[in-house]
Order: C-alpha cells, then sequence, then structure tokens
C-alpha cells in the first residue's frame, strides 16, 4: 500500500485497534490525523509516526467536522477515513436497560459515523475520490447475546455502510466496513478472562484487514476478520422480494414528503 502524500484521519486511534491502523498507515506514507478523546495517549500515537493529534468527542457531529478540516489544513486535502471509535455497553439492553448507557454506546459506535460521513464526503469530494472505513464487528453480521445493544449499534453500521456505498462509489469515494471478531484490545479488557483459551485476534490483525480493504476493496463490502483466517468480505444472502416481481425501483425520499 502506497500513500505517500495522502492524509488519513483515524478516530479511535490511541489505542488497539484505532493506533495499530494508524501505524500501518503512516509506514504506508499518510499523515495521520490521530483523533480520540484521550489526549495524552492521542499525542504519544502522534509523536511515534509523526502524525498530528486532535481530542475529540465523536458524538458531537461539530466536534467530528472540525476533525475533517483539521485533516484537510494538514495538505490541503483528504483521502482516507477509518472510523473506528466505539464502545460496549455493558448492559444487556433488554431488561436492564439503561438509558445514558444506550445513548453513549448509540453516539460513539452509529452517530459518529453518520457524522463522519456527512463531514468527510465534501472533504473525498474536493480531493476528487477516497475512501472511508467504519469498524464495525462479526456482531454487525451475527447476533451476539448479551449485548443487544453493541449489536444493534454493529447491525446499524453494517446496513448504513452497505446502503451508502452505491451512492458514492459513482463519485470515486468507496465506503466499506471491517467486521474483526473478538480482538485483544482495550475493549476488551475487563472481560478478557472469561475468553479462556479463545483464539483472539490482535489489533494489528485487524489494521493489517483494513489494508487489504485500502488495497482492493469493492463499494459496499463488509470484510470480516477473524483468526487463522484470510479477511474477505461477508456474502451477504439476497433477500426474496416479490413473487414475479424484478427488482425493486430507486426511490427519491426527498420527493414523497408531504
Amino acid at each position: 500500500m502506497d500513500l505517500t502524500g495522502k492524509v488519513a484521519l483515524v478516530t479511535g486511534s490511541a489505542s488497539g485497534i484505532g493506533a495499530a491502523a494508524s501505524r500501518r498507515l503512516a509506514a504506508a506514507g499518510a499523515h495521520v490525523v490521530v483523533a480520540d478523546r484521550d489526549g495524552d495517549a492521542a499525542e504519544l500515537v502522534a509523536g511515534e509516526i509523526g502524525g498530528t493529534a486532535r481530542v475529540a468527542d465523536v458524538t458531537d457531529p461539530e466536534a467530528v467536522a472540525a476533525l475533517v478540516a483539521a485533516a484537510e489544513e494538514v495538505q490541503g486535502h483528504l483521502d482516507v477515513v477509518l472510523l473506528n471509535a466505539g464502545i460496549t455497553s455493558g448492559q444487556s439492553g433488554i431488561a436492564d436497560l439503561d438509558l445514558a448507557g444506550y445513548r453513549a454506546i448509540m453516539g460513539v459506535n452509529l452517530d459518529h459515523v453518520v457524522f463522519g460521513l456527512a463531514a468527510a464526503v465534501p472533504a473525498l469530494r474536493r480531493a476528487g475520490g477516497g475512501r472511508i472505513v467504519a469498524t464495525a464487528s462479526l456482531a454487525g453480521l451475527v447476533p451476539m447475546p448479551g449485548d443487544a445493544l453493541y449489536t444493534a449499534s454493529k447491525h446499524a453500521v453494517v446496513g448504513y455502510v452497505r446502503s451508502a456505498a452505491p451512492v458514492l462509489a459513482t463519485e470515486g469515494i468507496v465506503v466499506n466496513a471491517v467486521c474483526p471478531g473478538f480482538a485483544d484490545t482495550p475493549l476488551i479488557a475487563r472481560a478478557k478472562a472469561q475468553f479462556g483459551d479463545f483464539p483472539l485476534l490482535t489489533a494489528e490483525d485487524v489494521a493489517a484487514a483494513v489494508e487489504a480493504i485500502l488495497e482492493r476493496g469493492e463499494p459496499g463490502e463488509c470484510w470480516f476478520v477473524q483468526p487463522g483466517r484470510e479477511p474477505a468480505p461477508y456474502g451477504f444472502r439476497g433477500v426474496p422480494g416479490p413473487k414475479g416481481a424484478g427488482a425493486p425501483p430507486p426511490v427519491d425520499w426527498e420527493t414523497g414528503r408531504d
């Protein structure tokens, strides 16, 4: 992967998958804007790779827009965006639903991806195209009993990516999701002992998958990442349509409003 002269923005990049991906992008020649809520940790990663550190609350659309603006200021353009910030819910999300916790996980895991695309797409248009990768999860492809809220947030990311990708592909903007299984990162630190001998991904495994997606991912693909397997696009099954009908017509919802 050659990203010489390119500018990349990575959210949630002070540790784990985000830090590993930032290092890999920098090694390929990109100037990386390391964005995280932990400013000190972001400074450490940015200092290590010669990048730029920024502190941001990714649940705030204005803060996300400011990150994109900061990335554009580095060299006058933005080329690669990894929307990686994520949290777990710490609750089942069913009988014990905590509203504040629900708002928090949806804000980080889903809203920040929506805000990230909304802010990044105009910048990528100005650059003549680019790549966006959202960190989803295997829980965005299959149910994860025990954390319904995390599963809901990651399913939403997968659906959003798959729906946005065909529209943006016509402008040279390729949007994908990376869907790792359980990875040995700070996200699972408190529950790590429960995994026993279960094989875990490393942050570098996922960062390598992100690189593969950037190199050859097709619009809308959601790549699974599992220990011992080569990362690859997940094969979604088509949903049966009305009997005897062809493909559904495109709908412009803006013109359908009262």
